[in-house]
């Protein structure tokens, strides 16, 4: 199992948009992250500013990875297009090394 923290910025004005999808987050992609190995997974806002921390079975390149395959996946990342920076190109979030963890 591997931890991960990522992070991504909200393109001005979207902060409410996104929160409000997110309270209503489609049960196909649930369904989708639990069978590929995400637990654990929560999501954090400050201003424009997103904060992500999951963990992931094997660890989260598989995991990911295999979420990323999915249909459902294709069309939530094809939604948040215009509210997320970056996320049509693909280079939209950064990864963080975990340097200490307290269970």
């Amino acid at each position: 199992m591997e931890r991960v923290c990522f992070s991504f910025e909200l393109v001005p004005g979207q902060e409410d948009e996104y929160d409000r999808r997110h309270r209503a987050v489609w049960p196909e992609l649930l369904d989708a992250l639990r069978e590929n190995g995400v637990r654990n997974y929560s999501i954090f806002r400050d201003g424009r500013t997103v904060i992500a921390y999951a963990e992931c079975e094997p660890d989260a390149a598989t995991a990911f990875g295999a979420v990323g395959e999915t249909e459902v996946n294709a069309r939530w990342a094809d939604w948040f297009d215009g509210v997320i920076v970056g996320i049509a190109d693909g280079d939209w979030q950064t990864s963080y090394k975990e340097v200490f963890h307290l269970e």
